[in-house]
């Protein structure tokens, strides 16, 4: 059984594959509680290491029109300068009065003509208008934990109703170049859409947009562009392998659809050649013993008669019958024999009962007893013996060969009959013996499945 067989859920698949896709995408999600602990314990070395090395200076902040500033110092002329990211970042104003740490310009190669043109660098805030500077008082951005969540199960859903629309069952039911095409644009505008409302954190304000209300780094855009870029581009390879793997299954289905109505056709024709030579002797029989006015054996005729024509009508088209079955059978037919042939034919049967349930291919005995009497002299003197036995899981159908002084012309259908269906139903072949003084037929068993 294939995974896209008729007991799988695609959905389920679709769902899977998409839950996948989405842990892939926002991987970097999952690793950032490690990087934040190891990232927090270095950064707080460093900055503990970085003390050593910082001053404390107070001043009041002024702001250019350009938006860069400079804190001029109470005490001196002198000034640190802050750069416009650093003022919208940490949310600083004009006249603000600020205590920060700064870090002088020094290092072996800094010559002191420029450390005196050089203005400090602003490392960090402590205090601003008197008030302890609080930076996450400043930016309550959603925790990171909620942001997670958010990010998985928006790519989740995005990545299902992509795997959706591109594995959707033609309405044709053939998959097309065409239709991958078709597919192909009405994802990639549905990938359009859900680029415009993916969630993403903002500043101002501090909570988690979509992207068409957030002001953004151009940087940042384009991550959530390669987000979704990537989303599409995986499912498009995933519908291809689906539709691939349909094509594949739809072709096997059918393959297995025409070899079975190839074999129910075969089977039906060859059950249709043997019935004509069985329905000709059973009423050639019949009129004989109307010719002869025997009312009780005429009834016992047509009743066995009736039950073997019974017996080809309702079993005829099933492939396998069991032992016991096909015996009972086999006796009516040998009943329409024996009242042709009086007391020149006899039949011995020896079934073992522990194959009763063992089954084989339905209407095989008819042949076998019809050749039986075809090929041979039926006389007083010289009767014909069939035996019919069981042996090694097998079933045993011979006769000693009284052949006649004019052979009647064989054509070999009822025999190739036989084996052809014993073939196309088994998968096995029977044992044909033709020697000088016997014929044997040997019809392999089959046991029953537990």
């Amino acid at each position: 059984m294939t995974i896209f067989g008729k007991h799988n859920n695609p959905i389920g698949l679709h769902l899977l594959v998409a839950v996948a896709l989405s842990l892939v995408i926002n991987f970097s999600y999952l690793l950032m509680p490690l990087i934040t602990q190891r990232g927090g314990v270095d950064s707080r070395s460093r900055r503990n290491a970085d003390n050593t090395r910082l001053i404390d200076r107070e001043g009041v902040l002024h702001i250019s029109d350009d938006m860069h500033g400079y804190i001029v110092y109470d005490d001196t002329a002198d000034s640190v300068y802050a750069s416009s990211w650093q003022i919208g970042f940490l949310k600083l104003a004009d006249g603000d009065r600020l205590v920060v740490k700064v870090q002088p310009l020094s290092g072996d190669n800094v010559t002191a003509e420029q450390i005196a043109r050089a203005h400090d660098r602003l490392h960090d805030v402590v205090r601003r208008n008197g008030e302890p500077f609080d930076f996450e008082a400043i930016y309550d951005r959603p925790s990171r934990a909620y942001d997670m969540v958010w990010q998985m199960l928006y790519y989740a859903v995005v990545s299902f109703m992509l795997l959706m629309v591109m594995t959707l069952r033609p309405r044709s039911g053939k998959w097309t170049t065409w239709t991958f095409v078709r597919r192909l644009a009405l994802s990639l505008l549905l990938m359009g859409v859900m680029f415009l409302v993916a969630p993403v954190v903002c500043f101002h304000p501090n909570r988690i947009v979509p992207v068409f209300q957030a002001n953004l780094h151009p940087m940042d855009y384009m991550v959530v562009m390669l987000k979704c870029l990537f989303m599409w581009v995986v499912a498009a390879l995933y519908s291809r392998i689906y539709a691939l793997m349909r094509q594949r299954e739809a072709m096997t289905v059918e393959n297995e659809r025409l070899k079975n109505e190839y074999l129910t056709t075969r089977y039906n024709m060859l059950v249709g050649q043997i019935n004509p030579h069985f329905l000709f002797n059973s009423l050639n029989s019949l009129s004989m013993l109307v010719r002869e006015h025997d009312d009780e054996r005429a009834l016992e005729y047509i009743e066995q008669l009736s039950y073997t024509f019974r017996y080809t009508i309702q079993n005829g088209q099933n492939t396998m019958m069991s032992l016991a079955e096909e015996m009972e059978s086999a006796k009516a037919y040998i009943y329409l024999y024996k009242i042709r042939y009086a007391d020149k034919l006899f039949f011995d049967i020896d079934i073992d009962p522990r194959y009763d349930d063992w089954t084989l291919p339905a209407l095989s005995m008819q042949p076998l007893i019809g050749n039986a009497v075809k090929h041979n002299t039926i006389t007083t003197r010289n009767p014909l013996h069939v035996s019919i036995r069981t042996e090694d899981d097998m079933l045993v159908v011979a006769n000693r060969k009284h052949p006649k002084l004019e052979p009647e012309p064989s054509t070999g259908i009822g025999l190739d009959n036989l084996r052809s269906r014993w073939h196309i139903i088994t998968g096995r072949d029977i044992v044909v013996e033709n020697t000088e003084t016997d014929f044997i037929v040997r019809l392999p068993l089959q046991k029953p499945k537990p």
